[in-house]
């Protein structure tokens, strides 16, 4: 199975990647303009990489779960992706990923912290499977 980790958010968008279970790859990030260029960026890289599923990020049992939800499901929409979708809690994923990246580095807002979120919410999402 290879999968794609989003870390969606409003600015930018993180990626990570993974074609075996015990190893996930940050990709560079979508800097979003809008989201047609958004979708179609994860698009390219759902097809570059020949993905199966995709799993993103997502605030589990707080207030805003529902509104992130509704959001994420229609960015898919617009990503037109035919394969699995699965959801995985997010909670304190960027606060981890800007530790790992302790230093000067985490204010720069390229990205870099978005996809190392993404690798960690799929490095979760693949620990979940693996315990089953």
């Amino acid at each position: 199975m290879k999968y794609l980790s989003i870390d969606l958010g409003l600015k930018r968008i993180g990626l990570a990647y993974s074609a075996h279970k015990d190893l996930v790859t940050p990709l560079p990030a979508i800097i979003r303009k809008n989201r047609n260029q958004a979708s179609d960026e994860v698009k390219k890289a759902i097809k570059e990489w020949e993905i199966d599923a995709v799993v993103i990020g997502i605030p589990l049992g707080g207030s805003s779960e529902d509104e992130m939800r509704r959001r994420i499901a229609h960015f898919m929409n617009l990503v037109d992706f035919d394969g699995e979708v699965f959801y995985q809690d997010e909670a304190g994923s960027s606060l981890e990923a800007e530790n790992m990246m302790k230093g000067e580095i985490k204010y720069i807002r390229d990205g870099r912290v978005d996809s190392i979120s993404a690798m960690i919410i799929l490095q979760r999402y693949l620990q979940t499977i693996k315990n089953k």
